[in-house]
């Protein structure tokens, strides 16, 4: 575990908030952090932690990203950010974009679940 995660790990535990230098850790973008800090929180069963980590990825949906992310939400099992995720691809015309990214092709290959649940998704919206 990198220091920085460490250090926002500790610093939920005892104040139940994340750090306010959060964006300014040394040699970890936040996004990372947020990443890792998911990771920490599920591993170690600080579901408080997680669900925080969950609502900031829903909050900050990017195209690039889409496909890791819901990577991340199906091994931590992150339910709220899973369908976020799916709602995200169904309802805005994003599918062509998402497809393109190279992390697409990562979750093809890792992560089948995923794909059989987005392309599920889609095609329920485009039925209603």
């Amino acid at each position: 575990m990198q220091p920085a995660v460490f250090r926002a790990l500790f610093h939920f535990i005892y104040t139940d908030s994340l750090p306010d230098d959060v964006d300014q850790n040394a040699g970890v973008s936040k996004s990372d952090l947020i990443w890792h800090l998911l990771v920490a929180a599920d591993r170690y069963a600080v579901d408080r932690l997680k669900s925080l980590c969950e609502r900031i990825f829903c909050k900050n949906l990017e195209v690039e990203t889409l496909s890791a992310t819901l990577a991340l939400a199906y091994q931590h099992n992150c339910d709220r950010l899973k369908g976020i995720c799916l709602d995200f691809i169904s309802i805005s015309s994003v599918m062509d974009a998402v497809m393109a990214t190279d992390g697409y092709k990562d979750l093809k290959m890792t992560c089948p679940a995923a794909l059989i649940d987005m392309f599920e998704k889609t095609l329920r919206f485009h039925k209603s």
